[in-house]
């Protein structure tokens, strides 16, 4: 396992948002993504543990945080395991009585 950073491309690539490590370079090249709120344009961005990365796939807006960084790709139920998926809590939350939508 990593110590404690991973670079943004690697870690999109290890959790299988993306099929290559290219294609995951070239989506946060174009500033895509954004890290704690922060667009990032770089694919040398390092990730720890914690942080929360905010992006487009397809048709959806992905809220992720990142529980662990990975030390290769494997296969998909290992790949959820680094991440837990924010965007279900959010839509939850909007939708609460009391809570008014932003």
């Amino acid at each position: 396992m990593q110590d404690t950073a991973l670079r943004i491309d690697k870690w999109l690539w290890y959790a299988r948002f993306y099929k290559s490590r290219s294609l995951a370079a070239k989506h946060v090249q174009a500033g895509e993504i954004r890290v704690n709120s922060q667009r990032i344009s770089k694919s040398s961005v390092v990730l720890k543990v914690g942080d929360v990365l905010t992006f487009a796939l397809g048709d959806t807006v992905r809220v992720v945080e990142v529980a662990a960084l990975g030390d290769r790709r494997g296969p998909a139920p290992e790949a959820r395991l680094l991440y837990h998926d924010l965007a279900g809590q959010i839509a939850a939350s909007r939708n609460r009585p009391g809570i008014a939508a932003e």
